[in-house]
């Protein structure tokens, strides 16, 4: 128990995967959003649970999504857009609907931290999206575009990359952006005039919301693990399992049995190759109940 959330433990955490496993049995519709790749620690807030990130998740109308220090993520959703946030980032979904028409709606309220949207190339020329970003209190329409921005306590800044989008800020009229390298900033409670970014700025920018190789980051298709530990009984698997989860990092239990003799594996799945599980492994490595974490595919 930390705070007001409360962890599942491993056996509630299996129940509630066999009730995903059967619903997607019987239901066939694309997720609205799935978790693509995860530098850790991450997490989704959903009602009165908090769960680390991994690759594969599946999110929902009304999740809020945090990541810590040094994290990054990266999310697709129904249309083929991506949704990328940077550290100690605040992120809501809201609004969430795959519509009859074809149109893909949502709303992405981002509290704290940056964020890009890039719209899938081949969706972006069908116009199959109705999406709203939300920093702090400034609203971008986006029409088939990719953008940057970020947000903290007294400055929202909004970056057009590629397409155009409508900026509204509080109690003002909708600035129209339509050009690359446009940006928006409003400071302190005050809009200030659209300029030109330069690139160098940009590529600055984008940096804080790229997975970056070499961090330890899960992917989804990762063949990868990091063993973060090996024990003789169940109670000592989970004393790890729960530390690593309650940090944002995915963390699962495998038992194992060699002939007559059972023992259980900590351990996070997903990682793309071996020097990103290393890097994993070397993050984890004294802390977090993790003494001699190893890498295996």
């Amino acid at each position: 128990m930390t705070g007001k959330y409360r962890f599942l433990p491993f056996a509630q955490a299996l129940a509630g995967l066999g009730f995903v496993l059967a619903a997607a049995q019987i239901s066939h519709a694309a997720p609205d959003a799935t978790v693509e790749a995860v530098q850790m620690p991450a997490w989704v807030e959903r009602g009165s649970a908090r769960l680390p990130l991994a690759p594969g998740m599946e999110l929902q109308n009304g999740d809020d999504i945090r990541t810590g220090a040094n994290s990054r993520l990266l999310l697709k959703t129904a249309d083929g857009s991506s949704v990328k946030l940077g550290e100690n980032a605040k992120l809501k979904l809201s609004n969430m609907a795959q519509q009859k028409d074809g149109v893909f709606a949502a709303a992405l309220d981002v509290g704290e931290g940056a964020f890009r949207f890039t719209t899938d190339v081949f969706n972006k020329l069908r116009g199959k999206r109705l999406v709203n970003i939300r920093v702090a209190n400034v609203t971008a329409g986006v029409r088939g575009t990719d953008l940057w921005g970020k947000s903290d306590t007294n400055k929202q800044i909004v970056c057009l990359i590629e397409g155009r989008i409508d900026v509204t800020p509080p109690d003002e009229q909708p600035i129209v952006m339509d050009q690359a390298l446009q940006f928006f900033i409003r400071e302190n409670g005050k809009s200030l005039p659209v300029g030109l970014v330069d690139p160098k700025q940009l590529a600055q920018w984008a940096t804080e919301t790229e997975v970056a190789g070499g961090a330890g980051a899960a992917r989804r298709g990762g063949i990868w693990k990091v063993v973060l530990a090996s024990v003789d009984t169940q109670a000592a698997a989970l004393k790890v399992y729960d530390e690593v989860r309650n940090a944002g990092f995915a963390a699962t239990i495998q038992p194992v049995r060699e002939g007559d003799k059972r023992s259980y594996s900590v351990r996070i799945a997903n990682l793309p190759s071996r020097d990103e599980a290393q890097a994993l492994a070397n993050n984890l490595k004294g802390r977090l109940g993790v003494a001699e974490p190893r890498v295996s595919m």
